[in-house]
């Protein structure tokens, strides 16, 4: 099953694109995390099954009405077995 490591640039902070995706990756069955960094960026880790994971990949590329999502940087991450739901967490 793929992990894998997004960051989000563009209007993503202050626009509701975290809990957009929160929801997405429980809908999606996925386990991970979402948080904003410093400069701007959103940062998400995602890992489950293969077409779930490329439909949230997908999503991410809209997210809500308020955001402009200019580029997603993807790579492979490592699995990680402690990940368990999809969470929000503090800014890096």
């Amino acid at each position: 099953m793929p992990a894998v490591k997004l960051r989000i640039n563009g209007v993503v902070q202050g626009v509701g694109y975290r809990y957009a995706l929160q929801r997405e990756a429980r809908s999606l069955g996925l386990a991970g995390w979402v948080r904003n960094r410093d400069d701007g960026s959103v940062e998400a880790q995602v890992q489950g099954d293969t077409a779930a994971c490329e439909r949230f990949t997908e999503n991410c590329r809209r997210g809500p009405r308020a955001a402009r999502v200019e580029r997603i940087e993807i790579t492979r991450s490592p699995w990680q077995a402690a990940l368990a739901g999809f969470e929000l967490v503090h800014s890096d």
